[in-house]
């Protein structure tokens, strides 16, 4: 095996790129801008640059690197080609190719930043150990990631792991992001749990702490559910039981060894942790009851780690 590798991690402002050596050990990391504009034209080729210009800088050549690994926030077929990825301004895009063609790094895998962030904590993270993992990423929005047999499930589109429009709902009046209604999403992202937290107050007479906010957060509900505050706790039940009875769903059908929820949202720790086991477990099979469910570990740093870990052996 050869010493170096790279993983990247492709977001929507900006690119984390990670220097490895093949154990494993992460020796430097750097982000560069996202440039959105020119439906994203000039996003792989400032990735390309970005790595010839470190190898140059530690006098490395194309044959010293075991390869690149890529996160991109989309689907991804064949570890390869992504089929249209709206924040980057994508249609379909040949990641690997063209990445291959700049560097001159034949090794060079590609896939859904939240499956690839999955793998990271697989190998690095609160799912060390493990090789059936389910990842789920509560911010903004709800992403997921899943692996099994210590290998990405992409699916046969690619869609493998969108754990966030399972439909937990049918009384729901708006539409998801996606367009359609009553998605997971809706209710246990960050979003989510400030339109319900919003919803109660409209409709208590009870007092409450977020009533004298300029702004509600996810961070402020559950920081007054702590402290006792009515509807900022039953607005914390109510997404930590959509979550709990859409993780029980993913467990009757793949049974994973253990659970781990990252993402902003997951920065409220055991309040969510606790929520979310009560009503999983009330949910679930018993033989999958005690399914170990923890919060994600690696941070930012995930995405990285999860796509240079596709490339290593």
């Amino acid at each position: 095996m050869k010493l170096y590798a790279f993983g990247v991690d492709i977001g929507g402002t900006t690119v984390k790129i990670g220097l490895f050596e093949t154990e494993g050990n992460l020796l430097e990391k750097w982000e560069i801008p996202t440039r959105v504009e020119g439906n994203g034209n000039r996003i792989i080729p400032d990735i390309a640059d970005a790595v010839n210009g470190k190898m140059k800088e530690r006098k490395m050549q194309p044959e010293d690197v075991q390869g690149i690994g890529i996160g991109v926030p989309g689907p991804v077929l064949n570890e390869s080609i992504v089929n249209r990825c709206v924040n980057l301004g994508w249609g379909i895009v040949d990641v690997s190719k063209e990445m291959r063609q700049l560097t001159g790094i034949e090794n060079i895998a590609a896939g859904n930043d939240a499956n690839v962030a999955a793998l990271g904590e697989m190998w690095k993270g609160a799912g060390k150990g493990h090789e059936n993992v389910v990842m789920i990423t509560l911010g903004t929005g709800v992403g997921g990631g899943i692996i099994l047999n210590g290998k990405i499930v992409s699916g046969i589109h690619g869609a493998a792991g969108e754990i966030g429009h399972i439909k937990v709902s049918d009384d729901e009046g708006f539409p998801c992001g996606c367009g359609k209604k009553g998605h997971l999403e809706q209710y246990a992202s960050a979003t989510g749990i400030v339109k319900k937290a919003k919803e109660l107050l409209e409709n208590t007479a009870q007092d409450s702490v977020l009533c004298h906010k300029d702004e509600i957060t996810a961070k402020n509900v559950f920081d007054a559910a702590r402290d006792g505050d009515e509807p900022a706790s039953e607005a914390v039940r109510f997404a930590c039981r959509m979550l709990g009875q859409a993780m029980a769903h993913i467990a009757d059908v793949m049974d994973p060894e253990v659970f781990v929820i990252g993402g902003g949202v997951s920065r409220a720790g055991e309040i969510l942790l606790d929520g979310v086991k009560k009503y999983y477990r009330e949910t679930v099979f018993h033989a999958s009851e005690n399914t170990e469910i923890a919060l994600a570990e690696c941070g930012n740093d995930a995405g990285i780690y999860g796509a240079v870990k596709m490339i290593l052996p």
